[in-house]
């Protein structure tokens, strides 16, 4: 990683020491350019489905400058963020020749963001990702196609939240929760459709038996969907392409059918967090954080509107160490969000400590076990919730270079029970050190207990919009 972008913190994580965050390596590289006097426009367009083009601005080392080649790995991070959390499947490049010539290798078939360019072809369903460099003057302009989505909470509902571990569902009359439950699963590992399909199936009817009618089905579902449908998912990571085209791309869609042909509505379970905490706070311009089974996000913009951003933080770089953990089921990329805002991470903590597990443990029983030993004994493993409080910090401060945010809210298994309140105060308490503007600026949420672990279901059932 080039020098520039590896800059120790000031309140570096009690078991992480190593770790440089992206957030520090970005603004140091900003700040060197600016200081050199010779600074020259670097910006990117990313153009995504319907038209939609994300613009981001920032500065380069010209050609000949000593510090030039450091423009190589900030470029690609800052392209690797905005993949993920904007999407995109064609990206312009205004700038230094050798920056655009070293995207269009990294995110070629066969260069080290191979596996980038291949999923952002596929979700937008093109040929090939595309990478081309052009003059400032002829980048194209913004165009955003975000709306309005959710708040509907007349009639009968059910909300099903789909996660990694567990399957939650709400039955809500009139907004008023009725019913709710959550039931463990295991989808990442089972390739047979049936088992997913009759997995959602169950929850509903475990929801319907409490509603003496259903109007409508809101779904919250890890993975990338556009019009309900699923174009990728962890959760189905197992079922076969074929399978996965005839019998799970529609899974959600074909609810309607199977229920009478009521409304569905699917969103990604990011913007369904960001819309619960709009929800509850009457706010906006909210990023909502899922840390569960993996890391899920999403955005409710300052209209109070779902943008259709990606928002998959999950892949979004938050650490610059070249030693950073390394992301080897999909994109084999290092330091990346899922690997420090979710279970794994906190696995991979406790096991840095020791930390007994039972051998045959599943990772969601491996965290309640974390969890039920810190409610006991806190000790030692508090350091592993200061350490994920450290990582929110300045994951925040990252995220707020690329969103306008005024409140975070803070869901998932992950901030359940004790640490979670641990980690909330520790990721204040480092943003006032290293940010105190951003510090003050944005406001941390953690929800009580059952918001955390079974609001997404309740948000959910509000997406449809019933007719008359």
């Amino acid at each position: 990683m080039a020098s520039l972008l590896q800059v120790v913190p000031k309140a570096p994580p009690p078991l992480d020491p190593g770790f440089r965050p992206a957030y520090l390596g970005n603004r140091n590289f900003e700040a060197a350019c600016a200081r050199s006097g010779a600074a020259v426009p670097l910006a990117f367009a990313l153009e995504a489905a319907a038209g939609a083009v994300t613009r981001f601005e920032t500065l380069a080392f010209p050609e000949k400058h000593p510090l030039s080649a450091e423009n190589l790995a900030y470029a690609e991070r800052v392209v690797k963020f905005l993949l993920w959390s904007r999407g995109g499947w064609k990206l312009s490049v205004a700038g230094p020749k050798s920056v655009a010539l070293h995207l269009a290798r990294a995110y070629s078939a066969r260069g080290s963001r191979s596996f980038d360019a291949k999923f952002m072809a596929g979700v937008y369903e093109k040929k090939a990702f595309v990478v081309r460099r052009l003059p400032l003057a002829a980048l194209p302009r913004p165009k955003e196609n975000s709306k309005a989505v959710g708040r509907h909470l007349d009639g009968c509902r059910i909300g099903f939240d789909a996660g990694g571990s567990d399957r939650k569902v709400a039955a809500v009359i009139n907004g008023e929760e009725v019913f709710s439950a959550e039931t463990v699963w295991n989808p990442k590992t089972e390739a047979d459709p049936r088992y997913h399909i009759e997995g959602v199936n169950d929850s509903i009817r475990q929801a319907a038996a409490h509603l003496p009618r259903i109007d409508a089905i809101g779904v919250s579902s890890a993975g990338v969907y556009v019009d309900g449908r699923c174009m990728v998912a962890s959760l189905f990571r197992k079922v076969p392409p074929r399978l996965f085209e005839k019998r799970i791309k529609d899974i959600y869609k074909n609810l309607s059918q199977a229920w009478g042909g009521v409304p569905v509505a699917v969103a990604n379970d990011g913007d369904v967090t960001a819309l619960a905490g709009a929800m509850s706070l009457g706010e906006h311009s909210v990023l909502g954080l899922a840390m569960g089974t993996s890391q899920a996000a999403g955005y409710v913009d300052k209209r109070g509107f779902i943008t259709g951003w990606l928002n998959e933080l999950a892949f979004a770089p938050v650490d610059y160490q070249d030693a950073a953990p390394q992301d080897k089921e999909w994109s084999k990329d290092r330091g990346t969000g899922a690997l420090y805002f979710s279970q794994d991470a906190v696995l991979r903590l406790a096991s840095g400590l020791g930390f007994p597990f039972k051998k045959d443990a599943s990772p969601a029983e491996k965290l309640k076990a974390v969890q039920d030993e810190f409610r006991r004994r806190p000790g030692g493993l508090s350091k592993i919730y200061k350490t994920m409080g450290t990582y929110l910090a300045y994951g925040i401060l990252q995220y707020a270079r690329f969103y306008d945010i005024k409140h975070v809210l803070l869901l998932g298994r992950v901030c359940s029970g004790k640490g979670g309140p641990i980690m909330l105060e520790t990721a204040r308490a480092v943003m006032a050190l290293e940010d105190p503007r951003s510090a003050k600026n944005i406001r941390l949420h953690l929800p009580d207990e059952s918001t955390r672990r079974l609001g997404q279901a309740v948000v959910a059932a509000s997406l449809p919009m019933v007719k008359p």
